[in-house]
């Protein structure tokens, strides 16, 4: 058994963790969680993440859950790929804050957006996001012009805000501007995530008929 095991499902965020993994190029073994059969509100898993939400990984006995906290322990924990500057560069600062603005306002803000919750000038100023196009502006600002948000090199930051984009246009909860298409469409060509979502696609896939 591998020491790094990967829990997900291919229709879930943990297409997100798959393409981490596939970057760090380790070793490392997948179990699916299928939703018809409750997988993630078993005992089994929910001794690993209570909440029975996937993703997760567990590396030499340590469990992580949350794609961005995922996202930065394995770049942590395999220095090696390069996925993030080093721990006393001054990079680290911008790159932990635009990893984690992923995980707060643009998730809070994509699902305020879904679910068609319009705050108020009174409620904005309560919410952690403010509003979608605060956020949205935010986000312009960071990637316009640039093809890496910390330095010239890419990093975990760069996928998880490239996978939110993405996954957002897609899916019409993020407004398709100039700046992100022209931020995402290449980390999207990279080996590592070509080769992630060949490997979920196929799990989705129905079986051929017999």
């Amino acid at each position: 058994m591998s020491d790094l095991v990967f829990y997900t499902n291919p229709m879930s965020r943990g297409r997100i963790i798959r393409w981490m993994l596939e970057e760090v190029g380790q070793p490392y073994e997948t179990r699916i969680l299928h939703w018809e059969t409750g997988d993630a509100k078993a005992p089994e898993y929910l001794a690993i993440n209570p909440m029975g939400k996937v993703p997760a990984i567990v590396h030499d006995g340590v469990v992580v859950t949350e794609c961005a906290a995922i996202c930065a322990y394995l770049a942590d924990a395999f220095p090696e790929a390069g996925l993030a500057p080093p721990a006393k560069s001054p990079l680290r600062g911008p790159y932990y804050r635009w990893l984690f603005f992923g995980a707060g306002p643009i998730e809070q803000a994509v699902a305020a957006k879904s679910m068609s919750l319009e705050p108020t000038a009174d409620q904005s100023r309560m919410l952690g996001f403010g509003s979608v196009e605060d956020v949205l502006d935010a986000i312009e600002g960071a990637v316009k012009g640039r093809r890496f948000l910390v330095g010239d090199s890419f990093t975990a930051a760069d996928l998880y805000l490239a996978s939110h984009l993405s996954w957002g246009m897609n899916f019409g909860t993020i407004e398709k501007r100039p700046a992100f298409e022209a931020y995402v469409e290449p980390h999207l060509q990279r080996h590592a995530n070509l080769r992630a979502e060949e490997i979920d696609d196929a799990l989705i896939a129905p079986a051929p008929a017999a």
